[in-house]
């Protein structure tokens, strides 16, 4: 009976403990609170500062793809495979849609 006494006592110490500290980290983290407005608008001119070198991966990305695509046509093609052509146009559709998402973006967000 003694020990369930014990039991009971530590544990609402420590629910006690716990509670404090989460009123606490709770005050803190509304005293530490922004603007709302101005944590958007310091995303967004992140993001547009980095859009250019997003949209040169892009590229880059389509490139390299198109390297490999051509590669892979040409030894399709070599060992006489007949859906050389479907391949081609898979690679080749993949390049485009990259070039065009890129575009797409640019204009959509006025960069």
């Amino acid at each position: 009976m003694k020990t369930i006494s014990n039991f009971v006592r530590l544990h609402s110490r420590s629910l006690a403990t716990l509670a404090s500290i989460v009123a606490m980290l709770l005050i803190t983290v509304t005293l530490y609170a922004q603007d709302g407005n101005a944590g958007i608008n310091e995303a967004t001119n992140k993001v547009k500062g980095y859009f250019q070198t997003g949209t040169n991966l892009m590229y880059a990305i389509g490139a390299v793809s198109g390297l490999v695509g051509a590669i892979k046509v040409y030894q399709k093609w070599n060992s006489g495979d007949h859906d050389t052509g479907k391949v081609a146009s898979a690679w080749f559709g993949s390049c485009v849609f990259l070039v065009i998402v890129a575009t797409v973006l640019e204009s959509f967000f006025g960069i």
